[in-house]
């Protein structure tokens, strides 16, 4: 009986995201199956095109137009029955494509693309497999005729197991010589895929945990959490410096003793090294790591370890939610309140949702961990959907930093113009006299952010996007932070009226020039996305600032959280206005979380901390509770905020995206699809739902596209999304995708 495929194709649109059915022939029926990537002929020119597998069987009669598949990846390519079922729930709650939801799954070099051979369409990795030669000591040295020292030195070298040609190679034992011991059959080779250790230069030097009795008492009742065998989920809220890692690495421990695996998710590629280094250290080399800053190789290597099974617990940012581990005990999503657990791209899934499905896969502990959680997932705590467990002491009975605002404004007054104000100076001078070090937030990149004509107020905007460009000073250019359009040499005079452009605003580079001219020969580290963009980079960095090389660590977002220096007792937050006042209706929530972090940074060993807010506005409710570190007081006031304007977590929020190159043709798409979703909801009146808009998006343009888009205050239920895709299909219907791309994002504050 002939053998069917339904596959989903790559590069579909979501409205002609559909399963198309191909013939399998003979040569692939032992081992195809759901999961598995194939090449299929598409279209009326038979173009080769990837494809996954989602269903398999077999049909009497099959439709005689029906095209046979290609070629098929290695069955060892294929989705695993859990990694399909991300899939099928990325498609179902995000509105994306089957393939975006493997691509998501899967990391680039393990993927496939289509090639030639032979004049054949064949299925090509997308990355040379990178092997090495292993030898294994198979029979004994003969007496005679006498062996050779090297030869001997070989053999003994080998008893204890296999080892590859370059471990060997380095005790001086040359390739002629294993050849020769080959040939005698005393040894054998085989190419294995090579192996990467990462973290080398860690020792392994476990170290018994000690806890208070404070974090015991949280360990202690998440233990029970752990060992139930059900799926379970927890907040672990503690202030900062509380000792939360502590409690983690006791779980982690016991996880492994129960001969289940862990899953640590941590929301910065900075934050990375420092908890590889606790891990490794005390659990030793079966740990992978999955983060964007690793090269394809890197990350692919790192991958297969953890689906042969020989990683057991796995660290690494959003995407290392998808890593093949099986058998996951406990899931940790560390500082789980950053905005980075939620993709920006399609699919546009949360790591929280991604978390709680994989949980319930695998019938785990989910862990959240903050001091300063969401708001939606205190809320659930305190409504007992999860375990809430806090810490409010720090450890070792350290007081919590001293917080002091700055008044900007009285500085100004006074006559200073610069962006950091004279009491930072003298307090950053103060501590470079006592040899302690300092870190600066900052709220933005680049040198100096805004070009204005000084005679008629032109501002010099990206010609693609509706911002303005960014002086960067290193680079001698202004440059678009959104299209990457760049402007040099940097221009002087105003293009409108010939007047002189003026630069003002201010960013981490002029913060830094500014640092190096008030107080010369102090060692400044800046850390942002200009300068942490070569490998390793962040790696380096923290490690010369722990060794105390620089005096300051001036950065954006990348230095207020998770990072653990003794030798920090003071910490500036400079330009958090611009925060305070912004769009979305988690800024708030935002501000009173990085300023609790960065503040956290400080008094983290015996010296005490202190910290300084330079703010025009120094008596706001939010900033005054940050300052105290009074979650619970903010938390109250914030889900009053909430409730009333009907925010999460008492509606689902999804913001619908249309971006074309017509800006009326964009605007009146999104007007019909909002038309179309009151003809959808007519018919089950039982379904809420608020429709606002349509508007232009924050940044009205980008890349040349006009933006628009619909917020939807929902349930985001089964039926809601029944209806979403019946509006889809109805919007594809009236062609209206060809004049407005449309997108779904369930994860946005709708700024």
């Amino acid at each position: 009986m002939p053998c069917i495929a339904k596959v989903a194709v790559n590069d579909a649109t979501i409205h002609f995201d559909k399963l198309y059915s191909y013939l399998v022939p003979p040569d692939f029926s032992e081992s195809l199956w759901p999961g598995s990537i194939v090449l299929v002929p598409f279209g009326r020119g038979n173009h080769p095109r990837m494809a996954v597998v989602l269903e398999v069987g077999a049909e009497e009669a099959p439709d005689p137009r029906l095209k046979s598949l290609l070629a098929a990846a290695p069955e060892k390519a294929r989705l695993t029955p859990d990694l399909l079922e991300l899939v099928h729930f990325l498609k179902d709650r995000y509105f994306c494509t089957w393939y975006e939801a493997v691509k998501a799954v899967i990391p680039y070099g393990a993927q496939y693309q289509p090639g030639m051979e032979n004049g054949k369409p064949v299925l090509k990795s997308r990355l040379t497999r990178t092997l090495e030669t292993v030898y294994a000591l198979v029979g004994e040295l003969p007496e005679k005729p006498k062996p050779g020292a090297r030869q001997i030195q070989a053999v003994e070298a080998l008893r204890a197991g296999p080892c590859t040609k370059s471990a060997l190679e380095a005790q001086g034992i040359s390739s002629s010589t294993l050849n020769g011991l080959c040939q005698k059959g005393i040894l054998k080779t085989e190419q294995r895929d090579k192996s990467l250790d990462l973290f080398a230069d860690i020792p392994f030097d476990p170290q018994p945990l000690e806890l208070s009795p404070e974090q015991q008492t949280a360990y202690d009742q998440l233990e029970q959490d752990l060992l139930s065998g059900q799926t379970r989920a927890a907040l672990l809220h503690g202030v900062t410096g509380s000792g939360k890692t502590a409690v983690f690495l006791k779980l982690i421990e016991k996880t492994l003793a129960q001969g289940r695996r862990a899953l640590v998710l941590v929301p910065e590629i900075s934050l990375t090294p420092q908890m590889t280094r606790r891990l490794k250290s005390m659990f030793g080399s079966r740990l992978a790591v999955q983060h964007s800053a690793l090269n394809n190789t890197e990350r692919l290597l790192q991958w297969r370890m953890i689906q042969n099974g020989d990683a057991d617990i796995v660290i690494g940012t959003r995407s290392a939610i998808f890593s093949p581990l099986q058998n996951i005990g406990l899931i940790i999503l560390d500082e789980e309140q950053e905005h980075t657990y939620q993709s920006e791209s399609a699919p546009r899934y949360s790591a929280h949702d991604v978390a709680k499905k994989r949980a319930m896969m695998e019938h785990s502990l989910l862990l959240f961990s903050s001091a300063t959680p969401r708001t939606e997932t205190y809320h659930a705590a305190i409504s007992s959907r999860m375990r809430l467990v806090t810490l409010t002491h720090r450890y070792g009975g350290r007081p919590l930093p001293t917080v002091d605002f700055i008044d900007m404004r009285a500085e100004l007054a006074a006559g200073n113009p610069r962006e950091v104000s004279q009491r930072m100076v003298q307090e950053l001078a103060a501590n470079l006299q006592r040899g302690e070090q300092s870190i600066l937030l900052l709220n933005r990149r680049g040198y100096q952010t805004v070009g204005m004509c000084g005679t008629c107020g032109h501002v010099l905007k990206c010609p693609n996007c509706s911002v303005p460009l960014v002086y960067h000073k290193a680079q001698h250019a202004l440059l678009c932070h959104y299209c990457g359009h760049r402007v040099s040499p940097v221009p002087g005079l105003c293009p409108e009226c010939g007047g002189k452009i003026v630069y003002s605003g201010f960013g981490t580079q002029k913060v830094e020039e500014e640092l190096a001219e008030l107080l010369p020969g102090t060692r400044i580290l800046r850390m942002d996305q200009d300068s942490t963009m070569q490998k390793n980079a962040h790696e380096k960095m923290l490690a010369r600032f722990a060794k105390q090389e620089y005096d300051i660590l001036l950065g954006t977002q990348m230095v207020a959280k998770g990072l653990d220096f003794g030798n920090v007792t003071l910490v500036g937050v400079l330009g958090i206005d611009s925060l305070l006042f912004g769009q979305g209706f988690r800024s708030y929530e935002n501000v009173f979380s990085l300023i609790t972090q960065v503040v956290g940074r400080g008094g983290r060993a015996e010296l005490p901390g202190r910290a300084l807010i330079q703010t025009a506005v120094p008596d706001h409710p939010v900033l005054q509770l940050a300052a105290a570190q009074d979650y619970p007081a903010f938390y109250q006031q914030e889900i009053m905020f909430r409730k009333f304007s009907l925010y999460p977590p008492f509606c689902s929020f999804c913001v619908v995206s249309f971006s074309g190159a017509q800006e009326m043709e964009v605007f009146q798409a999104a007007r019909r699809f909002a038309a179309i979703l009151g003809q959808q909801f007519a018919t089950h009146p039982g379904q809420p739902l608020r429709v606002l808009g349509p508007t232009p998006m924050n940044i009205a343009m980008i890349s040349g596209k006009y933006r628009y888009k619909l917020t939807l205050k929902c349930r985001n239920d089964a039926g809601f999304r029944t209806l979403m895709h019946a509006a889809l299909d109805a919007y594809a219907a009236e062609k209206l995708p060809a004049k407005a791309g449309i997108a779904l994002d369930f994860n946005s504050d709708g700024d």
